[in-house]
């Protein structure tokens, strides 16, 4: 018996969780098949989820399918929820892609099919409601071919469409062979000698699928049962098994953390490599957590498991030990993160999408414990780090990132009914970026000019490539003074570019240390060490700021926004209604393709306005028309388009204030 970890995914309402309660029911792990509508699916288990009717959080289920035992994890469909998506797409062996017959390939349906064949995870695609009225097979599978991928081979055709009595009749047509042929010289020799069987075709579409280079599609109905023995049959004879060696090195991923009822951490990982054991201690978090000083200290931290469990049929089951190749929920790891590589960290492909593009202030309502919602806010972003909290200590405001206007409601509605608390929040902004316009240079000096601290410190800034990150580099002896101050330096640059001259994140800029010094230890005689008359490593993080906003003074910088690729599919007759909307909302259309009928406007939105032009698309387009937006890229906004956000840490812009503030907080 072979293991394999299987994804479904699906733009939302296509019925993903649907067919997950189908391929339950159908292995034996649950007797009758829960309803979306009822709130009473397998996988749905968030009471916030049974409410709304979509999933919110990813789910595992284990569930046997002959000689193969499957760990099933359902994902979100909604795209404000991508994130939840993107963390499960690591520890994937193959997925089925779940296309709705009715509405057939939708925006989300296209992102994620887009994600899959960039990391080359084998995917079935599933079109299901093949039994609800309106429902296409020639259209749909048109569709597909032509929106997600060219290389698709219908494992049979459709009956009955549109009636409960619709029916998947399975079996390889022509274009099959066309398909596979063109993939593979042999078989293409084969095919023109007219010497290809049914057992050498389906040899190479097991071959072609699992290396993601074809994607075979199933038609039925996840309500009736229609297509899914055909759909089993593919999950069991066309996607890999999971691999990794047991006997190994330790190497795992955990995609996601939850908190159990005592409050302990729970961590879902999958083991590519060795075995873990309870008791054992490991070492976890992120790779190449070494800084451009030199930073030569191992920054992973270390655990003890004290439970494991691994999923069995339906339920998650206690165990000693887990294996490379299986899922399972670790407890003992009590600083454990998501993305947190287990043991031997693994080559990554970095982030699938793209970061959320805007954000927002909770405001608690009338009464209620800032501490205890800062906590309860807190717990929600082990759970979900692109929430990106954010406490603004001098004006008391929380901001938390958003992908969408429903994470929001997701968020208040969860912190009402798992922490009591009632919050409200204010209008949604764009997350905006500032990039240095030059380069700029300053520098103190120990005990000159008017230098309050005991610390010689010259930065210069210069602008880096988008993508790149923050730089931190010397041009000063790493022995000039110790390390720890170095180490303070670098700390606090990371730190105090969160906010730039406008308020915004410093994403992508070099650093540069060009001058250094300090007062080594001393004390008066017949004394201990005076602090008044040594450098600490105060002295070093309380002047960073004001050389590093000094310098980015002198560099300048400009704040970009967040822009969204966007793709309108409407009718051809209402682009005249649409073309002045999208200007208002400062879209610019960059090509414009009419088939017929219908046309494809494709452009770029501020991210700002893509809710606004999700609304207003229904009433311009006679309810036809269809979006898929996407964020693309940063792009530098005009004065007066976004908000300014002003500084909210102790405003090393204003030097007084600034350390005024700062002798408060340390009590001098």
């Amino acid at each position: 018996m072979h293991l394999l970890n299987l994804g479904i995914l699906a733009h939302v309402d296509a019925g993903k969780t649907s067919l997950t309660e189908r391929l339950l029911h159908t292995a034996g792990v649950i007797d009758d098949i829960g309803s979306v509508d009822a709130g009473n699916t397998q996988t749905d288990s968030l009471a916030l989820e049974r409410r709304r009717g979509i999933t919110i959080k990813s789910a595992v289920v284990s569930f046997a399918l002959d000689d193969v035992t499957v760990n099933l994890i359902d994902t979100p469909g909604h795209p404000d929820f991508i994130a939840e998506v993107e963390r499960v797409l690591g520890v994937l062996d193959g997925a089925v892609l779940v296309v709705s017959a009715v509405e057939g390939v939708q925006p989300q349906t296209r992102v994620l099919m887009r994600t899959l064949q960039r990391l080359r995870i084998p995917t079935l695609v599933f079109v299901n409601k093949i039994d609800r009225r309106g429902a296409r097979y020639d259209a749909v599978l048109r569709a597909v071919s032509e929106r997600l991928t060219a290389a698709v081979v219908p494992m049979g055709t459709a009956a009955g469409l549109g009636t409960r009595d619709a029916r998947f009749l399975p079996g390889l047509g022509p274009s099959a062979l066309d398909v596979l042929a063109g993939l593979d010289d042999d078989l293409l020799t084969a095919y023109v000698e007219d010497t290809v069987s049914y057992d050498r075709l389906h040899a190479a579409l097991a071959d072609r699928t699992r290396q993601a280079l074809v994607h075979p599609v199933y038609f039925g109905s996840a309500v009736t049962g229609a297509g899914v023995d055909a759909l089993i049959g593919g999950i069991r004879e066309l996607l890999p098994a999971a691999g990794g060696d047991p006997d190994g090195p330790v190497s795992g991923t955990v995609f996601k953390v939850e908190r159990g009822p005592a409050g302990e951490k729970v961590a879902y990982a999958r083991m590519f490599s060795g075995t873990l054991h309870t008791r054992d201690r490991i070492r976890f978090g992120e790779a190449g957590e070494t800084s451009d000083a030199g930073d030569l200290d191992d920054l992973r931290a270390e655990g003890r498991i004290t439970a494991i469990s691994v999923f069995d049929q339906g339920a998650d089951v206690r165990d000693d030990l887990v294996a490379a190749g299986r899922i399972a929920k670790l407890w003992g790891l009590g600083d454990i993160r998501i993305g947190d590589a287990l043991g031997e960290p693994r080559k990554t492909h970095g982030h699938f999408f793209a970061p959320p593009t805007l954000e927002t202030v909770v405001v608690p309502g009338d009464g209620a414990d800032r501490r205890a919602l800062h906590r309860a806010l807190t717990l929600l972003a082990e759970q979900d780090p692109l929430i990106d909290l954010r406490h603004d200590e001098v004006r008391q405001e929380i901001f938390v990132s958003l992908y969408g206007e429903v994470q929001k409601e997701v968020i208040q509605a969860t912190l009402a009914d798992e922490f009591g608390l009632d919050v409200t929040f204010r209008e949604t902004t764009p997350l905006c970026v500032e990039r240095p316009v030059g380069s700029g240079a300053a520098v103190e000096f120990n005990k000159k000019d008017g230098n309050p601290f005991l610390a010689t410190i010259g930065l210069r800034v210069d602008p880096a490539p988008v993508g790149s990150g923050v730089g931190f580099r010397l041009e000063v002896e790493l022995g000039s003074m110790p390390y720890a101050f170095f180490k303070a330096v670098e700390d606090t640059v990371r730190e105090t570019l969160g906010q730039g001259l406008h308020g915004w994140q410093i994403p992508d800029c070099t650093v540069t240390m060009t001058h250094s010094g300090y007062s080594p230890r001393q004390s008066h005689a017949h004394q201990g060490f005076d602090k008044s008359m040594s450098s600490t490593g105060y002295d070093f993080r309380g002047l960073t700021p004001l050389v590093l906003t000094e310098a980015l003074r002198r560099a300048g910088t400009h704040v970009h926004e967040p822009m969204h690729r966007f793709c309108i599919e409407a009718p051809t007759d209402t682009l005249a209604a649409l073309l002045p909307v999208l200007t208002r909302l400062r879209a610019v259309p960059q090509s414009t393709e009419t088939r017929g009928a219908s046309c494809s406007l494709e452009g770029a939105v501020p991210a700002a306005h893509v809710h606004e032009l999700e609304q207003q698309l229904p009433g311009l387009t006679r309810g036809e028309g269809e979006l898929e937006s996407a964020f693309d890229h940063y792009a530098p906004a005009a004065r007066g388009t976004v908000p300014e956000r002003r500084r909210t840490d102790l405003n090393p812009l204003n030097r007084k204030e600034y350390l005024l503030n700062l002798t408060r907080r340390v009590g001098g």
